[in-house]
């Protein structure tokens, strides 16, 4: 016997009678064909790395000149980096351009250190993420060329 709630009321019977399908009955075949070319893999992992690579570098860069009269900071574009990633033929170095929307100080910098710590720190954690991950796909391969050894 089964039970069936339907609009606060419970009703019983026999699942024929409520409307239930045995599960042969409904069961369907997905087939999902999931497969990414090792070399696309490691390919992405690698813009990844050079991505944060560049985004530490240019925090770097702001740090460096935290005190300098006049200095803008300096930020990676994510949009125009994701384009140009995407493409096949688009360049492979990041768009680095002025920071907009900081408030300057007196002496005319924008440069805001908090700031520039979480950006180092975010690019940071990206580079170790890729970094961890494409150590895994060489741990495999290294697997499968010394046969489980």
């Amino acid at each position: 016997r089964a039970f069936s709630y339907f609009l606060g009321k419970t009703t019983r019977g026999t699942p024929e009678q409520l409307g239930y399908q045995p599960c042969s009955a409904i069961r369907r075949t997905l087939t999902v064909d999931n497969t990414i070319p090792d070399s696309a893999i490691v390919a992405a992992l690698g813009r990844q790395l050079n991505r944060a690579v560049a985004r530490q570098q240019v925090a770097a860069s702001n740090i460096a000149n935290l005190d300098t009269p006049g200095f803008r900071a300096r930020d990676v574009q994510f949009a125009e980096t994701l384009d140009a990633s995407l493409q096949t033929t688009g360049p492979d170095s990041p768009t680095v351009t002025e920071a907009d929307g900081l408030a300057a100080r007196r002496d005319g910098n924008t440069v805001q250190l908090d700031r520039e710590l979480l950006n180092l720190t975010r690019a940071s954690g990206d580079f170790s993420a890729a970094q961890t991950a494409l150590a895994a796909k060489f741990r495999l391969v290294r697997y499968a060329i010394n046969e489980g050894r």
